[in-house]
């Protein structure tokens, strides 16, 4: 193992390597940690494989860093079960080294915005298991933070989508290759309701502040979002026209054909109980983290754009980080 860098992130999926791209722009690098040990970056990052749910092991890859990252995700199927420990271990191997810990969360634990835009002051609603296990994690980790045990900052993020986001992105492997081929994407939920959508890079970034910045600890950060909210539909219509193709029938998700396809599929079994977040407006206000530190989103076309071309490209090429 090599001497420990500044920096250790958890988690290598699209944020972990966004946060990665982020830490290299400031000419700074760090150690990823999985479970296989392998992860699509530049040959000189280190990447571990182990548990991150074990204390001693997370202990151990940390010995030495001044901030620690969490982005991990496990299986959706398997939130509930993995997700309070995942988050022990890495809180647990901040509080022994001495490191700030910069997670990365959702806005599940808000429930339905109720017409409201969801500000980090929102109180936790949270009506699903998913949304209350979010609540029950963001609360430990303060309470940590407020007892003096660590620093924490907390990033937020909405849907996301852009370079490695995938098949776990509304704006993803259902839309951009669509655009490229000129044939019918698909999204969840209804298209025609305004949905805060979050840009990958722009949370890397923004995580990369959090990590950094004196004034980040101790609070909740919504990572940055275009302020001027548009619909999936017109994001859709966006992407199709830099792709130079007229738009097909743009197909939807019908909760009704979710529910029907989950009786064999436990991932849409758990999509189920989320689907709200696409019934009424789903705005997510952002002007905290833009006005006090300084992070703001990248324009929407020029996001759209450059998710876009990474999908004309390699796959090796699109996921290495730059």
């Amino acid at each position: 193992m090599n001497p420990t860098p500044r920096h250790v992130i958890f988690g290598t999926g699209a944020i972990g390597l966004a946060t990665l791209d982020a830490l290299r722009r400031r000419g700074e690098t760090a150690r990823l940690i999985n479970r296989s040990g392998a992860a699509p970056v530049p040959d000189d990052v280190e990447v571990i494989g182990g548990d991150a749910s074990d204390p001693q092991f997370t202990t151990a890859v940390t010995r030495g860093a001044n901030i620690v990252y969490q982005t991990l995700n496990p299986p959706y199927t398997r939130w509930l079960e993995e997700f309070p420990a995942l988050q022990a271990g890495v809180l647990a191997a901040a509080e022994a080294n001495g490191a700030r810990m910069v997670s990365m969360e959702n806005v599940y634990m808000y429930g339905r915005p109720a017409g409201q835009p969801l500000t980090e002051t929102r109180a936790y609603a949270a009506h699903t298991r998913k949304g209350q296990l979010r609540a029950r994690m963001a609360r430990d980790l303060l309470a940590a933070h407020e007892s003096g045990r660590v620093e924490v900052a907390i990033g937020r993020a909405s849907d996301y989508f852009g370079p490695r986001g995938g098949a776990q992105s509304n704006l993803g492997d259902r839309l951009f290759p669509a655009a490229v081929a000129g044939s019918a994407a698909t999204v969840l939920g209804n298209p025609d309701q305004p949905h805060s959508y979050t840009y990958i890079p722009d949370i890397g970034e923004g995580l990369a502040v959090l990590g950094e910045h004196p004034d980040a600890v101790g609070q909740v950060w919504h990572l940055p979002n275009d302020p001027d909210t548009r619909t999936t539909r017109q994001l859709v219509d966006i992407a199709y026209r830099q792709a130079g193709r007229p738009r097909t029938r743009l197909r939807q998700m019908r909760p009704a054909l979710v529910r029907l396809a989950a009786l064999t599929n436990r991932t849409l079994r758990e999509l189920l109980e989320m689907q709200y977040q696409f019934d009424e407006p789903f705005i997510v206000d952002s002007s905290k983290i833009a006005a006090k530190l300084g992070v703001h989103a990248t324009p929407v076309e020029q996001a759209l754009a450059d998710t876009l071309a990474t999908y004309r490209t390699a796959p090796d090429d699109q996921r290495l980080a730059a």
